[in-house]
């Protein structure tokens, strides 16, 4: 008989491409575990968003006035989330992302009037299952920049199949006027050339308290109109606001 002279392989190669295997799976754990989170943030936005668009559809109903002109949110980009973690000396972690970043969960609202912004925030966190972490009154306390808003860090809970997920999120409030400024500021402060920043920067002041003093007029001028109309009801009249308050609908 010949001999046998095929050489039969160690399995070098074989080792190799489990190892490679092992390393991709547990790469995709780490990205599924990253999306079931981000999940859990997004849903917390649609949970506020609807909570918010209640209470506004409920104040419609009650004094025939939306205090919310809008509602806007956002989810902070995976390149935000790392560099944010950065700046704090972080390691990229779950855990870091869950507990040193509270703003993942972004949801900014737009009110009418200076009032209706502590009338809805008080209204929020008065819900049984929101958590107020923080709250931060750039209001009547401005920034030096001249920044106004009222900022809420909340804490609420998302239901799932299988588990229920405590978030984290964060509630901007602020009138029209203000994200106006805000707007503005926002894209001036992030000119690359300014000749003359401390100029620039008390122009910008300036303009906050004129936005400031408006906000606090127009408020007045409604509450002496709202005033007036009180005042002045007829029957007539008194049936005619509780016809326009069954009208609101409801179906939004």
């Amino acid at each position: 008989m010949e001999a046998n002279n095929q050489i039969t392989p160690l399995g070098g190669n074989e080792a190799m491409q489990n190892a490679l295997m092992a390393q991709a799976s547990e790469i995709l754990d780490t990205l599924l575990d990253f999306k079931a989170m981000m999940l859990a943030y997004s849903a917390a936005i649609r949970q506020l968003r609807t909570k918010l668009e209640i209470l506004n559809t409920e104040f419609q109903v009650k004094y025939q006035r939306n205090p919310i002109s809008s509602i806007q949110s956002r989810l902070k980009s995976q390149v935000s989330i790392m560099e944010k973690l950065n700046r704090k000396g972080l390691a990229v972690t779950q855990e870091n992302i869950e507990q040193n970043i509270h703003d993942i969960a972004g949801v900014r609202v737009i009110c009418c009037y200076v009032d209706d912004i502590y009338r809805i925030a008080d209204a929020l966190v008065g819900q049984n299952d929101i958590e107020l972490v923080e709250k931060k009154d750039y209001i009547a306390h401005p920034k030096t920049s001249g920044y106004r808003s009222l900022h809420l860090i909340v804490r609420l809970p998302v239901y799932f199949t299988e588990s229920v997920q405590v978030v984290t999120a964060e509630i901007q409030i602020r009138t029209i006027a203000m994200d106006f400024w805000a707007s503005l500021e926002h894209q001036i402060r992030y000119k690359k050339k300014i000749t003359d920043p401390e100029a620039i920067a008390g122009k910008l002041r300036q303009c906050a308290d004129i936005i400031s003093y408006t906000d606090l007029m127009m408020q007045n001028i409604r509450r002496e109109m709202d005033n007036e109309h009180t005042d002045d009801t007829d029957l007539a009249d008194e049936i005619y606001q509780k016809l326009k308050r069954f009208d609101v609908t409801l179906d939004q």
